[in-house]
């Protein structure tokens, strides 16, 4: 049975409803919009203090400086004009000046605010923080005979390129303890185009200067900012104790941009690279001690060194390297957690006879290659010496080096281990690798004169130069060929 309601009750719950309508609606839109002033607000208030740069009625609030020393000063307020045009190197060299006097205390800050400040090269000095704001680009002036001529590094006997003096660097210390260079990704460039131009054409009389060169010192940070263009090699600490590079972009063109190496430590100990992204014109990291005979009477070795959390791209040269100026020697390094890609080489050792000194105690773990024509090189004829005075008895020892979790795609030969007769590559392990590859040739995984073992199943499959051991680490095959040589230079 159907029920049917009686007209009355019918109409007595539709004007419930009317009168119910209003009211419900009025109320929430009440609600409604103290619920939208209330977002709106919270979107203000959150994008004002978290998003840099949000404009309040025209306004840009930037992100403020810190103060990370006792006392704080402003380019400003030593006459600095960030105009793009006006030169700024006295006031820098006045900033600096009154910093020195400040050691007692702690030091001091130089912030650098937004603008583009064009300077020559400039010092700096102990107990310094150089504070480069957002949006701040410290531009340097592209005029050689701005930059001051120094001595040649001693560990290389002359300049790099040009027997003699050298350029100095845009930004250079020498004997320091407790510098900072730091921001808010505030940008150093060189504007090394007119450097690159002069080079390709021959008429510099001296090496190109780094754009920041720090040698002879300790307590060295550089984070949170942006390098690029770099004359010559971007980042050079020589001869440093306890140096951290952390959270650094370095950039400069992928091609035409010679010798634009990224970081470049040199003779260097205890030193952390991490978190850092780098595409430049040469190797991306490249760990140096020195170049044959000089090198070796100079003898400081680069040690203790970690490099982690990369991204990094080369197409003309490698990754991450180690030498070829190696003669002080270098050890315990340890490279992880590392992408490269797009690039010529991933990571690559190169040295040569004369240069003396070794690799050795060099541990690569987590690397992944994209794209990249040769995964991992090790190069004992790198054969580029500063004169005919270096001691051609002078052999490398090369030892002690292991890659485990190698993966990628892209990849066209995996390996290329070039030992030789007169410099052996020795006690090499591979464990878990697994790379994709481009290039379907017979020879791969390239082996000369080098002794080692594989552990577990890797693919490509090894060269028959090394052992083979299960995932125990318990022998399998003993390899009584480690002189074969399968080395393919066709491509």
């Amino acid at each position: 049975m159907v029920e049917i309601l009686p007209l009355g009750r019918f109409s007595h719950q539709r004007l419930e409803w009317k009168r119910w309508v209003p009211a419900f609606m009025s109320s929430h839109k009440t609600l409604f919009m103290v619920l939208w002033i209330a977002a709106f607000a919270s979107v203000f208030v959150w994008q004002r203090n978290i998003v840099d740069g949000f404009w309040v009625f025209g306004r840009a609030q930037m992100k403020p400086m810190p103060r990370l020393r006792p006392v704080a000063f402003n380019l400003t307020d030593f006459g600095g004009v960030g105009d793009g045009v006006t030169v700024n190197t006295e006031a820098f060299e006045r900033a600096v000046s009154a910093i020195s006097k400040l050691g007692k205390r702690g030091g001091a800050q130089l912030n650098v605010p937004p603008g583009r400040w064009l300077t020559a090269p400039f010092n700096l000095t102990s107990h310094m923080t150089l504070f480069l704001a957002e949006d701040a680009e410290i531009l340097g002036i592209q005029d050689e005979k701005y930059w001051p001529l120094m001595p040649p590094l001693p560990s290389y006997g002359y300049g790099r390129e040009h027997p003699g003096p050298r350029y100095g660097s845009l930004i250079h210390g020498q004997n320091l303890k407790d510098v900072t260079i730091t921001g808010h990704n505030g940008t150093i460039n060189g504007q090394g185009q007119t450097w690159w131009k002069k080079y390709r054409q021959k008429v510099l009389n001296h090496t190109r200067g780094p754009l920041v060169q720090i040698m002879w010192s300790s307590d060295i940070l550089i984070s949170n900012i942006t390098l690029r263009d770099s004359p010559f090699w971007t980042l050079h600490p020589y001869d440093c104790k306890n140096v951290t590079i952390r959270n650094v972009t370095i950039l400069a063109p992928i091609f035409e941009a010679p010798n634009t190496d990224g970081i470049d430590p040199d003779s260097c100990e205890d030193m952390v690279i991490e978190d850092c992204y780098i595409s430049v014109g040469d190797d991306g990291i490249a760990i140096k001690s020195g170049w044959d005979q000089y090198g070796i009477a100079y003898g400081r070795p680069s040690m203790n060194i970690l490099i982690r959390n990369l991204v990094v791209r080369s197409m003309v040269s490698a990754g991450i390297s180690i030498g070829s100026e190696m003669s002080g020697g270098v050890s315990n390094v340890t490279v992880e957690n590392l992408l490269v890609w797009g690039s010529r080489r991933a990571v690559r050792i190169k040295t040569a006879p004369g240069r003396g000194g070794y690799v050795r105690q060099i541990t690569y773990r987590n690397l992944t290659f994209d794209n990249v024509r040769v995964g991992i090189v090790i190069k004992t004829d790198y054969n580029e010496h500063p004169d005919d005075g270096y001691d051609r008895k002078a052999l490398p020892v090369l030892e002690d080096i292991s890659f485990t979790g190698v993966h990628g795609q892209g990849v066209r030969v995996p390996v290329r281990i070039h030992g030789s007769e007169e410099i052996p590559v020795r006690n090499v392990t591979f464990r878990d690798m697994s790379v994709g590859l481009t290039y379907k040739k017979k020879h791969i995984f390239q082996c000369a004169f080098v002794e080692g073992r594989v552990i577990g199943t890797i693919f490509p499959a090894p060269c028959e130069n090394l052992d083979r051991y299960d995932e125990q680490e318990r022998l399998v095959k003993r390899s009584f060929a480690q002189n074969i040589t399968d080395i393919d230079y066709d491509f």
